[in-house]
């Protein structure tokens, strides 16, 4: 148990919030449990691309094209007859397989060569959605009547919250997240001490694809309405990149912390309408002020600030005792 605490020094919190986050319908009104189903929703998000983007340094901007995959795989299988739950791994499995597809080329490419092609990938995904009959079109599609059920999506979405940043915690603490990191420090070096980077890559990528692809599908059944405009976003995607860079990249709270900012200034600035489409604007502004004055995000700013605490600590005692004589 020790030693997990010293792997984890922020597991105690961690165990604190999902007890809180799983036992807020029992005291929490109705809005208040829309904010925390929004803000697990962005912890999926965000949690999940940090194990491609953070740890292994593959900053991808086609995400969004997982969250519809997933979103209209539910919708319209369950148009079909399926139950929304069943759709779920149906979903997953497909964006996973889509992200091998698009992986084995892009992944030849390097820096900021793949960030603009996984950019390509999801606007050529939301422009073939929406040309297409069987996706609705622009119009897009809606749940059939009585899958609708708050309670059990709220417990789903918090739960795959809670699943996605174990998973991610015990991949980073394995080989597995060795290799990653390795990738994002050197790939040639990894690569000539046996590391598999492409390989790699792709299982990272497929991983948090699947994640991010149940996270759609619980989105489609919440708001019951998807179109390629909503869930193939490109604003989406840059949603998902900038939450783990403001909060900090390659950390398990880092994605947390900003998806936790991110979905509080959404819902404060949703309630001005004059306000209502700028979240984004404030949003980059914050990462410009991050990447300029703390690169590590928010977790880089509270470790300088208990290292400064911890410096001054000792001097403390030594001028009172100067003082005293």
């Amino acid at each position: 148990m020790t030693t997990v605490l010293r792997r984890h020094p922020m597991l105690p919190v961690g165990v604190a919030f999902g007890a809180f986050l799983l036992l807020a319908p029992v005291f929490a009104e109705r809005g208040t449990e829309n904010d925390l189903w929004n803000m697990s929703f962005f912890v999926v998000l965000a949690a999940a691309w940090n194990l491609l983007g953070g740890f292994a340094g593959q900053v991808s901007l086609g995400y969004s094209a997982f969250v519809g995959i997933g979103a209209y795989t539910t919708v319209l299988l369950a148009k079909a007859g399926w139950s929304p739950w069943l759709t779920l791994p149906v979903g997953a499995a497909l964006a996973a397989a889509f992200s091998v597809v698009v992986g084995l080329p892009t992944f030849r490419l390097r820096g900021p060569y793949f960030t603009i092609a996984t950019i390509g990938v999801g606007e050529a995904v939301r422009v073939i959605a929406s040309g297409l009959d069987f996706t609705g079109g622009s119009s897009g599609l809606r749940m059939p009547a009585g899958t609708f059920d708050f309670t059990a999506n709220y417990y789903a979405m918090v739960g795959l919250a809670l699943v996605t940043l174990a998973l991610v915690a015990w991949l980073t603490q394995h080989a597995f997240g060795l290799a990653l990191e390795a990738i994002r420090q050197d790939i040639d070096g990894a690569e000539a001490l046996g590391v598999n980077s492409t390989q790699v890559k792709l299982q990272a990528h497929a991983i948090s694809s699947a994640l991010v692809a149940v996270a759609g599908g619980l989105f489609a059944t919440n708001f019951q309405y998807i179109s390629p405009g909503s869930v193939f976003d490109f604003r989406l995607s840059l949603t998902i990149v900038l939450m783990p860079i403001v909060g900090g990249m390659g950390t398990l709270t880092g994605p947390v912390l900003g998806a936790m900012l991110f979905s509080y200034l959404q819902i404060k600035l949703l309630a001005s309408p004059a306000l209502r489409d700028s979240y984004l604007f404030i949003y980059g502004g914050l990462l410009i002020v991050v990447m300029l004055f703390e690169p590590k995000g928010i977790v880089g700013l509270w470790e300088r600030l208990v290292a400064l605490w911890a410096r001054r600590r000792p001097e403390q005692p030594v001028a009172e005792a100067r003082r005293a004589s």
